[in-house]
């Protein structure tokens, strides 16, 4: 299985938060067949791509390293994406060359939400992010997501503007 980015990247203890029937993982290159656009379609309108598409944008990710973290839960039982999110690192001139982490695209199946899914991404991705050296960590989101990032214990630094 071709991974995004190395596995031991998430801490172990991240893997035990989860039950027995989920895996925590990196993205693999043929996650779109074990349904992870479908899955983004309960974030946003789900993208149409062909299997030669979804390998060429994975592809294209895996040659940045250290800068794409898209992770997955997969249930095991079914073999099938259940909860995803991405940081992804961008390498700024300020603060002497940081790392400022960008979380964006969590995303729970309908049937696991109130599981805390995603709120295990989240943290998941932050563990990611400060191990990367992330001086900070932005989460952006459409105004219709802020209540789920305020039940997850996030909260709105500066005032949602209509036009994002």
């Amino acid at each position: 299985m071709q991974l995004l980015f190395e596995p031991s990247t998430i801490p172990s203890h991240c893997h035990a938060q989860l039950e027995s029937d989920l895996l925590l993982r990196p993205l693999a290159a043929d996650d779109d067949a074990r349904g992870h656009l479908e899955l983004l379609s309960v974030l946003t309108v789900a993208p149409n791509l062909t299997d030669g598409k979804y390998r060429e944008t994975f592809d294209l990710l895996r040659t940045c390293p250290k800068t794409y973290f898209t992770i997955v839960i997969v249930q095991k039982s079914t073999d099938k994406v259940v909860a995803c999110g991405t940081i992804f690192v961008e390498r700024k001139f300020v603060r002497s060359a940081g790392l400022v982490g960008h979380i964006e695209d969590i995303a729970v199946s309908k049937t696991m939400q109130g599981r805390k899914l995603g709120l295990k991404i989240i943290n998941t991705l932050e563990e990611i992010g400060r191990g990367q050296g992330c001086y900070k960590i932005i989460l952006d989101c459409s105004k219709d997501n802020i209540p789920f990032y305020e039940k997850c214990g996030r909260v709105t630094l500066l005032p949602f503007h209509e036009s994002m």
